[in-house]
């Protein structure tokens, strides 16, 4: 394993790859029933200006990545970079891939100055040792999530 991991953007002809990947972390987190976009769905996500995938490999093979979405903050009226998932493969951890998958987000982020935010599961320590070694700071907060077959039937009560 002497070879150099590589970061680099995703695109559209990537899109086959980072549909595995985003299956592989949902599984991984018991969610793999809530994936719904498609190979073809991510061929235009990846299109998109506001999306940034960075995929990490070794050559030429996937070892993780990290999606973030870039958009505004309302408080601020600035845009911020939305961190969605960091993924890195079981065979990958431990060998800083996530650090280096983090530090290109930061560059991406860096020339606009954007802030970086997300999201880490209260039970995810070793996410959240991670995120603090790379001196992010962690806020306790509760995130609420309202799927359309739960809010319908408030809305036809009406």
């Amino acid at each position: 394993m002497t070879e150099t991991v590589t970061i680099r953007p995703a695109g559209p002809a990537d899109a086959s790859t980072v549909d595995t990947l985003v299956r592989e972390i949902a599984a991984h987190e018991g969610d793999a029933a809530h994936v719904t976009v498609t190979v073809d769905g991510w061929r235009t996500l990846l299109g998109r200006s506001d999306v940034t995938v960075l995929l990490a490999e070794r050559a030429g093979e996937p070892l993780g990545y990290v999606s973030a979405l870039r958009r505004v903050h309302l408080w601020s009226g600035r845009d911020i970079l939305a961190l969605d998932d960091l993924w890195v493969r079981a065979s990958a951890r431990d060998g800083g891939v996530g650090r280096a998958l983090m530090l290109a987000l930061a560059r991406t982020a860096a020339d606009d100055g954007l802030v970086i935010r997300w999201e880490v599961k209260p039970e995810n320590a070793g996410a959240q040792r991670f995120y603090r070694r790379l001196g992010a700071r962690l806020f306790p907060k509760v995130i609420a999530g309202w799927r359309p077959e739960s809010y319908q039937p408030a809305l036809s009560a009406e």
